[in-house]
């Protein structure tokens, strides 16, 4: 068999089919891809993963670097009503910039709910990305921050995504010298760990 045929075949073998499923990956730098190629970002590689897959899948990236909590809720409306039709899955991932600066745990509740709620209203599906507190936060705060992504995917019954950055906690050569943000590699491991997830989810649609 040629090499050129053999390409093909390939290419045939991972050819998505079936109706278009339209994505909207909602969050901050993690998954806007800060300092990265565009298609290096998660939400791209994500979508390449799922088409490797045969999902016809089309994942729109809506991540800004430095959102909180606060700003994410800021821009959901204007983000949804800009988008041709409604997304048929939205992955929610805000909550690390809060952490970071140390604003209070609760405020980042209050803004989570208030997307979820109005997620809920339009009738959109939300996969809900878990992040955890640092250790040099302190107990109270962790319990606190941590406790609130669990407790707003069963309110809303949405799906929890538990911590997709754990790859980068156990592997530091996954992350850019910033020592906060992943490599093109981190972001491969990142995807490795939750495409199967998202892949479940969008067969429940």
């Amino acid at each position: 068999m040629a090499d050129g045929e053999a390409a093909g075949q390939q290419a045939d073998a991972v050819m998505p089919t079936g109706p278009a499923i339209d994505v909207l990956a909602f969050g901050d730098s993690l998954f806007a891809g800060y300092r990265l190629d565009r298609d290096e970002s998660y939400p791209a590689r994500l979508q390449a993963a799922l088409r490797e897959r045969g999902l016809n899948v089309n994942v729109t990236n809506a991540g800004v670097s430095g959102d909180t909590t606060a700003a994410g809720l800021q821009r959901i409306d204007f983000v949804l009503d800009s988008m041709a039709g409604e997304p048929d899955l939205v992955l929610l991932e805000l909550g690390a910039n809060d952490m970071l600066r140390g604003l209070p745990a609760e405020e980042a509740r209050r803004n989570l709910d208030t997307i979820l709620q109005r997620l809920d209203q339009r009738d959109i599906p939300v996969m809900v990305y878990g992040m955890r507190a640092a250790p040099n936060l302190g107990g109270d705060y962790g319990r606190s921050f941590d406790s609130i992504f669990p407790d707003l995917a069963d309110k809303y019954d949405a799906e929890l995504v538990p911590f997709f950055i754990e790859p980068l906690i156990f592997d530091r050569s996954l992350v850019q010298q910033d020592q906060l943000h992943p490599t093109a590699q981190g972001v491969d491991a990142m995807v490795e760990q939750t495409v199967e997830q998202v892949e479940d989810r969008i067969d429940d649609l």
